[in-house]
């Protein structure tokens, strides 16, 4: 894995098990994304606010992703 530019700490985003959305005609089953931040505390920022419910969605629904914070290293943290 590796960080654009000089940024180290990352979230990657993956959808679980089973999704719905990774039916082959939708996102598919490798389906993942990676969010790259200069500092610990940016990513944690970031992380954080990605737990919370989007104000877009139904009042009982939650987003199905999987969030692991991870070093440009590779090394995962939780």
């Amino acid at each position: 894995m590796s960080a654009s530019s000089n940024k180290r700490f990352g979230i990657v985003v993956k959808m679980p098990d089973n999704d719905p959305m990774s039916a082959p005609h939708l996102l598919g089953d490798a389906w993942s994304s990676e969010r790259w931040y200069d500092s610990a505390e940016a990513r944690d920022k970031a992380y954080a606010g990605m737990l919370e419910n989007p104000g877009n969605y139904r009042k009982g629904d939650k987003p199905s992703i999987e969030l692991t914070k991870v070093e440009a290293d590779g090394e995962s943290t939780l």
